[in-house]
């Protein structure tokens, strides 16, 4: 025979946030590196070849990414990663973490300027500009891999271990109950 339970039940709570996936999050780095090496190649091969099928190929390859995939995880460290670390009381790590919004604003902000060109390529229209192109593309890809080396040098770790805690938090409490 059971005891009636003296504790009341719990209030029913919002789910929490599903954790980031970090193994997905760093293959989109990879993705996002090889593309701009993609973009490289292509503005190579449009200043050798000129506007081929394989221009058209590279360049919708590069256009489907970063205006795919790329804003998507962007979005995704903007709900799931960059909250907590915001909100863990670090102020360095608030601070870079800052600076990495700033970044996919900035990212996002070149891609605007850079992808009706791609576009064009990838369209087979010769209305994209060769000389922005080759200018602005050290810009974006070097502003993508300072903000990766930061993700992956600093901030994930920092992601990780704060996701751990959370875990075994939870894990404890769960226990106690």
């Amino acid at each position: 025979m059971n005891a009636p339970s003296s504790r009341p039940p719990r209030a029913r709570r919002p789910p929490v946030p599903t954790l980031p996936d970090f193994h997905q999050l760093d293959h989109a780095h990879r993705a996002a590196l090889d593309m701009l090496q993609a973009f490289e190649r292509l503005l190579t091969h449009l200043e050798a070849q000129g506007l081929d099928a394989v221009a058209r190929r590279t360049a919708r390859e590069v256009l489907d990414f970063f205006s795919g995939p790329g804003l998507d995880h962007h979005a995704q460290e903007e709900t799931l990663v960059f909250p907590g670390l915001l909100n863990c009381g670090d102020a360095e790590l608030a601070h870079h973490v800052r600076r990495l919004q700033q970044d996919h604003g900035w990212i996002e902000e070149d891609w605007r300027e850079l992808a009706p060109h791609v576009q064009a390529v990838a369209e087979g229209y010769n209305g994209y500009d060769l000389p922005l192109l080759r200018a602005a593309l050290p810009v974006f890809g070097g502003l993508y891999q300072e903000h990766i080396a930061l993700e992956e040098g600093l901030v994930y770790p920092a992601a990780r271990r704060l996701a751990q805690a959370l875990k075994d938090g939870s894990s404890a409490s769960q226990t106690a109950a």
